[in-house]
């Protein structure tokens, strides 16, 4: 992988193209975004007579402060924010008391991104985010350009991903795409229900009822007083109202999960559009927000769908490209190209993203040694153990504790166990029509699938445990996605055929021809 720094901060001096400003209208955007933030306090003191403190006006007040001072820090920005596109490369200046001139250069951009919150939306506005693969645990972020027109947004897309196109304007290239592009997927409204049961549920309720309260406190109505009116909670008694609370929370919750779901991927639609450069896959979705997401097949590696433990009965999965630029750790674009949802969809629209029937994926895995359920099992007694002795210390130490409350620390030993078996089913691994493939994990089962052309390396792991068990992690290393995928706990007679089958080649020069030496396989094959 090159080490050439993607983004710089040397400005082209060869360069006498002009710079600009961002939109004038994002000045009015924030002005009137200032504004709104100061309505529902004037309302409060005007029309409910409402006292002006911090004990019953915090969350707005807090509200109000943080809008005036973010519409002023918004119109510094647009203010000190000028940018410019030379043959070579992308600029921007921007900084009031710290100044700072960044720049990408053309041929490292591998995303240009749009998207748009509701306000940007009313004023035909867009923020464009060019990207070359920055990771935010190095310190790096894309170029945004907060914002733009939507004209102007998207001719910054053609020309930067594409190339100018002089035949045809490049407001029409994006209405042009559509029309070609092949759609991979569509939101479907079942896909809802993957999304709107779950532990956030109560999370979600609690914020929004929290919003709820103070806002009603605000002005001058008695929420508690309410809630506490509509039964005689003291008849019903404590148990069936604490169910009725939970239950109420819940379907808070969950609503709120379902509006948020349905206002982040309204009209979704994954589709493989054709360019210059080749053909790019595409996401765009959201109702009060909207994104827009490019990612270059030339530099895909692979897929990866993960099938979280406790919604795994329902067929649930999450879906990501495994690709250069795309990681965990990037700050844009996102590796994300599905909604959770219904594992059949993932496995289907993985195939055709990879253009490979049947698809790496729904291969048959090879299964690991009965070894590897024993490394878990021990982990498994080990975790009960410690619990166990935990809290039988913990009794020593406070008054008042019962005696057997150690007992409880043995109700870790049959979840353990059970996790245990879940994560030994789950191990598998292949090499196929050119992928390596690995599948792991207790609590989200991962499948990946990784184009062998992508390995760069292999890492061999032994623990003292694994080693005593006849066990090895063989890593593959990649410059894309997470930087390494592992097929676990693999016998270590098998370890260095997969690391040879995975990235053939790779190993050749290392590998001799000792392999009697049966007590460490895998020293004996991958010595130098």
């Amino acid at each position: 992988m090159s080490t050439e720094p993607a983004v710089t901060d040397t400005p082209d001096p060869a360069s006498d193209e002009p710079w600009q400003r961002l939109d004038t209208r994002v000045v009015w955007v924030d002005a009137a975004k200032t504004l709104l933030s100061m309505v529902p306090a004037g309302i409060a003191i005007a029309f409910f007579g409402a006292e002006i403190n911090w004990g019953t006006m915090a969350p707005i007040l807090a509200a109000t402060a943080f809008g005036v001072l973010g519409g002023i820090a918004d119109l510094l920005r647009w203010v000190k924010t000028r940018y410019r596109i030379t043959d070579q490369y992308v600029e921007r200046r921007t900084g009031l008391l710290v100044r700072q001139h960044r720049s990408i250069r053309r041929d490292r951009i591998r995303s240009v991104d749009t998207s748009a919150k509701l306000r940007h939306k009313l004023a035909g506005l867009r923020v464009v985010t060019v990207g070359a693969g920055q990771h935010s645990a190095a310190g790096e972020a894309a170029l945004v350009l907060d914002a733009v027109r939507t004209e102007t947004a998207l001719r910054l897309r053609q020309d930067l991903l594409y190339g100018a196109t002089p035949a045809a304007p490049a407001e029409a290239a994006p209405r042009r795409e559509q029309a070609d592009g092949q759609v991979l997927a569509r939101l479907e409204r079942s896909w809802v229900l993957y999304n709107m049961f779950s532990i956030w549920a109560f999370l979600m309720a609690a914020g929004l009822l929290w919003g709820t309260y103070w806002l009603l406190r605000m002005f001058g109505l008695d929420p508690e007083g309410f809630v506490q009116g509509l039964a005689d909670w003291d008849a019903i008694g404590t148990a069936w109202t604490i169910v009725i609370a939970v239950a109420a929370v819940g379907v808070v919750g969950v609503a709120g999960l379902a509006v948020a779901f349905v206002t982040e991927n309204w009209r979704f639609v994954l589709q493989r559009v054709p360019g210059e450069r080749g053909t790019v896959l595409r996401t765009t979705q959201g109702l009060l927000k909207t994104r827009e997401v490019n990612r270059d097949d030339n530099r895909l590696r692979g897929v990866q769908i993960a099938e979280p433990l406790l919604w795994r009965w329902i067929g649930m999965a999450d879906t990501t490209v495994v690709s250069t630029g795309l990681s965990m750790w990037s700050t844009t674009p996102s590796a994300q190209i599905l909604p959770r949802g219904p594992v059949s969809v993932a496995r289907r629209v993985a195939a055709e993203v990879l253009e490979t029937t049947p698809s790496p994926v729904d291969r048959p895995l090879r299964t690991h040694p009965r070894r590897a359920l024993r490394r878990r099992a021990g982990w498994a007694l080990t975790t009960t153990a410690v619990v166990t002795g935990l809290l039988a210390w913990l009794t020593t130490l406070i008054d008042g504790l019962p005696d057997g409350v150690w007992f409880a620390g043995l109700g870790v030993l049959p979840v353990g166990l059970g996790l245990a078996v879940v994560a030994y089913r789950a191990l598998g691994h292949t090499v196929a029509d050119g992928y390596l493939v690995v599948r792991s994990g207790a609590w989200a089962r991962t499948t990946a699938a990784l184009q062998s052309r992508a390995v760069v390396g292999v890492t061999f792991r032994q623990s003292l445990l694994q080693r005593r068990l006849g066990l090895v992690t063989v890593e593959a290393t990649t410059a894309a996605g997470m930087g390494g995928y592992s097929a676990l706990d693999v016998a270590a007679a098998d370890a260095v055929e997969l690391a040879d089958a995975a990235a053939p080649g790779l190993l050749t020069p290392f590998r001799v021809a000792t392999a009697a030496a049966a007590d460490d396989p895998v020293a004996a094959q991958a010595r130098p």
